[in-house]
């Protein structure tokens, strides 16, 4: 994580499954300690955004294509950092992914920003996808394609998500543009959060 590349991931992490009325659906709070965090935040920060979204993006691996929602072999702009090819390293060690991610994107979210309901492009990823949430906390919503019925899901700093099966394929996730949260009783008013999202291209070639 440092420019000497020394890790600050160890093997300490003990990934924990909660239920939740979606198969494939994975939550896991304090995947990451606050000095990671806070470090990878330094890391990301240190790199240059792109500003052609209404929020900021940060590409790695591959570039996505927001308009055509499509992404080739030309769309490569190299390995992805020492810090993304760790984390992604762990994440298979823990078993979450089956091989490391080749592609990253950071997005960030100032209070009132949010993203539409998806499903990430079929043709394009794997069948895991998985989030890291940095910074403010967030209400994600997930709602099924088919019959509309809606969950939300409270997104802690350093936690992360983990879709798979219909998580992935059945559920559409999105994060409402607002500045605050109710969960419960509870009023969260946001602040700028940073996500990490870890995918596998999947090539004809591959």
């Amino acid at each position: 994580m440092s420019s000497q590349q020394l890790s600050l991931f160890d093997d300490q992490t003990d990934p924990q499954s909660n239920n939740f009325p979606i198969v494939g659906l994975q939550y896991i709070p304090d995947f990451i300690n606050r000095e990671q965090h806070d470090e990878l935040l330094r890391q990301i920060d240190a790199q240059p955004w792109l500003t052609d979204l209404k929020r900021r993006v940060q590409h790695y691996g591959y570039r996505y294509n927001y308009k055509s929602r499509s992404v080739d072999q030309s769309m490569r702009i190299g390995p992805l950092p020492h810090w993304a090819d760790e984390l992604g390293g762990m994440l298979c060690k823990q078993g979450l992914m089956n091989e490391k991610p080749d592609q990253v994107i950071v997005n960030e979210y100032l209070p009132g920003q949010g993203i539409a309901n998806h499903i990430d492009c079929v043709p394009c990823f794997a069948d895991t996808i998985i989030s890291l949430s940095l910074g403010s906390a967030c209400v994600m919503e997930l709602t099924n394609k088919q019959t509309g019925q809606m969950v939300p899901l409270l997104l802690e700093p350093r936690s992360l998500v983990v879709l798979k099966d219909e998580a992935r394929f059945v559920w559409m996730h999105g994060i409402p543009a607002r500045k605050t949260d109710k969960v419960a009783e509870r009023v969260i008013n946001r602040r700028r959060r940073v996500s990490l999202t870890f995918r596998n291209m999947i090539f004809q070639f591959r």
